[in-house]
């Protein structure tokens, strides 16, 4: 048992690792150990047991909780949160540094993810094209509507954000802190976890779970029943999302600035490389657990894309 339990912190830990980068999905490292779908059951039970306890069936509740594997679920938040604490510090530190090559690499990731969650549409069909199409255009010019990151949001806001971004846990290819970077808030809140402003982390964690208990039913049936539709429009948002991702915004320099500039000379390589290897990665990563669940399903590997 203890060494099941640090085997789950430790994939805590990288999805929380995973989470923190924009563009990486901790839905996606979830896949790859093989646990997204356990994962998704107990969140969905976790969910229907809170909504029982809060329309007064407390009976049925408590049995809905009893049901939920706690050692699965506590061993891989408490991993996730380790995570969170330990890196955030230094990739805000990054961010501030380096502030071309790290929004290089994350445009890299974005955009490797959005082409690996397009291969993940199953019919390819005009709608889907026109909804892709559509998507991206709209989120692009959306974003640029805002003039960079939000500054001390009231805390309704963080606690909206955090709503919203938790549900990108339960979709491989889009991660929490993209959502956040598209909301201007990822500096903000990765500045109160560093921080350790409690009451903007309390916020925004009670915030992840009433967005969790209340979009992960609707967001499963959603994805059950229009998974390419949904799929489309997340691969058109990411897509339109990467102007807050371009290295060389008009302006001050850095992350989460949506205004467009021009390249400047010697640092252009330097990000093409660093946004080329950062794509090959999410495709080596899609490609393991592209295999890995062909493997477990008892279908041939090769030949298959």
């Amino acid at each position: 048992m203890p060494r099941k339990i640090l085997a789950q912190i430790g994939r805590g830990f990288a999805m929380g690792a995973a989470d923190i980068v924009p563009g990486v999905s901790g839905g996606t490292v979830a896949l790859l150990f093989g646990i997204y779908e356990y994962l998704i059951e107990q969140i969905r039970d976790g969910a229907a047991a809170l909504s029982l306890l809060v329309r007064g069936r407390l009976a049925d509740g408590w049995e809905r909780i009893r049901s939920i594997d706690w050692v699965f679920l506590v061993a891989l938040l408490g991993g996730i949160g380790l995570a969170v604490v330990t890196l955030v510090g230094w990739l805000r530190n990054q961010i501030e540094t380096n502030p071309v090559m790290v929004s290089a690499v994350f445009f890299g990731l974005v955009a490797a993810s959005a082409r690996v969650a397009w291969g993940e549409v199953r019919e390819k069909d005009r709608l889907r094209a026109v909804v892709l199409a559509a998507s991206t255009v709209v989120s692009f010019f959306v974003l640029g509507l805002r003039s960079g990151p939000v500054d001390n949001p009231p805390l309704p806001v963080v606690f909206a954000a955090g709503a919203l971004a938790i549900c990108a846990m339960i979709l491989p290819g889009v991660s929490g802190s993209f959502i956040l970077l598209m909301l201007g808030l990822y500096d903000h809140v990765t500045a109160a976890v560093d921080d350790r402003n409690l009451s903007v982390i309390a916020t925004f964690g009670v915030g992840a779970v009433v967005g969790l208990a209340s979009f992960s039913t609707l967001l499963h049936w959603l994805l059950r029943h229009h998974r390419d539709t949904v799929l489309a429009v997340l691969v058109g948002v990411m897509a339109g999302s990467l102007r807050v991702l371009w290295p060389w915004p008009a302006g001050e320099k850095g992350i989460d600035n949506v205004a467009l500039g021009v390249p400047v000379g010697g640092e252009v390589i330097g990000a093409l490389i660093g946004a080329v290897v950062a794509g090959v990665i999410v495709m080596v990563v899609a490609e393991m657990s592209r295999r890995r669940a062909l493997t477990e399903a008892g279908l041939p590997v090769d030949g298959v894309g």
